[in-house]
């Protein structure tokens, strides 16, 4: 826990150079991956890393950036839909490069190091129910 939670905190000191939170970013990154399709609330907020995080407001303040938006579903009027602005794809290009790049100089370790640290990960992960 300690390291998820330094790792977090580096991330966000980052990020907010941006004038992002964790979860906008993560946000960002769920509507990049189906990019350029729109996605539902409910599907946006069952991808989120922190399953506790309210999605409505963070998707409220990402709006107010102009970085995603909100449309009615083309199925179902009574669907909001959400999909990245041009502003919201650079910024969230932007920030991945940075969050990769501190996450290659404060994980310096070999391939082999990498691949067994994943593979103890995935074992640890393997017992959530």
């Amino acid at each position: 826990m300690y390291t998820a939670w330094w790792l977090k905190t580096l991330g966000c000191k980052e990020l907010k150079e941006f004038g992002l939170t964790h979860e906008q970013y993560n946000v960002l990154r769920i509507l990049k991956g189906k990019h350029p399709e729109q996605m539902c609330v409910k599907d946006i907020a069952g991808r989120m890393i922190e399953k506790n995080s309210n999605v409505p407001r963070i998707l409220d303040r990402l709006e107010e950036k102009k970085l995603i938006e909100r449309n009615q579903g083309s199925e179902d009027a009574r669907q909001t839909v959400m999909s990245l602005t041009e502003e919201g794809i650079q910024l969230l290009a932007s920030s991945t490069c940075r969050m990769d790049r501190i996450t290659v100089e404060t994980t310096a370790m070999s391939e082999a190091d990498a691949q067994q640290l994943n593979l103890l990960l995935e074992k640890f992960r393997a017992l959530e129910k």
